[in-house]
């Protein structure tokens, strides 16, 4: 019996030609590349002045999951040679997008995509994931609030342990039911542009220090 296969399941062909297109940075071109889901992909879209000209670099994928994301970080990430890398993911993991995963499989893919940059050279920031309280394409996810915060304190542990940096925007865009504020998303998950202007602030902050070193 014959089976749908798909043949790119983590997407390596969406930024293949962008990849080879950019090649190398120069010597004294500090790149950062942004690593992530839908959250990230829609940054450029509907907070485009955060990237601008310079050396800021979108590899977010809608939907994806972080097993995904670990299969394509060599080609999206370590292949362009950044000086840092901003890991933002996980949410989807929570909501099923893959198949069920638990907090341990989550942070492990997290957890391995910081140690294949760390070999390389590059400079890890892992973020926190934003709020949610449900998941309007998964409402039958329980309690994603507490999930949220398990990995998120794992991921706190991990960057202490590790020396790493922890971008945390959960905290700045927490309501009192452990969701996202309204005035920052439409449905709960994805950032508003006054979303993406309080997350770039959080984001510059760090990087103008790491890239100022």
């Amino acid at each position: 019996m014959e089976q749908d296969i798909d043949l790119d399941w983590p997407n390596l062909k969406k930024y293949s030609r962008e990849n080879e297109a950019l090649g190398l940075p120069g010597p004294n071109d500090r790149r950062v590349v942004f690593m992530g889901d839908s959250i990230t992909e829609e940054w450029s879209n509907l907070y485009p002045t955060y990237f601008g000209d310079r050396s800021y670099i979108n590899r977010g994928i809608g939907g994806q999951t972080t097993p995904q994301m670990l299969i394509r970080f060599k080609p999206d990430v370590v292949g362009l040679r950044p000086f840092v890398v901003v890991i933002l993911a996980g949410t989807n993991d929570i909501a099923g997008n893959t198949g069920p995963a638990n907090v341990n499989m989550i942070t492990d893919n997290i957890f391995s995509m910081s140690e294949i940059a760390r070999s390389n050279g590059i400079k890890v920031v892992l973020s926190s994931i934003l709020p949610v309280y449900e998941y309007e394409w998964a409402k039958e996810i329980m309690d994603p609030p507490s999930t949220i915060a398990s990995v998120n304190t794992k991921l706190k542990e991990y960057v202490t342990l590790q020396d790493l940096e922890y971008l945390d925007y959960h905290s700045e865009m927490v309501d009192e039911r452990d969701g996202l504020m309204k005035e920052y998303s439409s449905d709960g998950v994805h950032p508003n542009e006054k979303g993406y202007e309080v997350m770039s602030a959080l984001a510059e902050k760090m990087l103008s220090g790491i890239l100022s070193q």
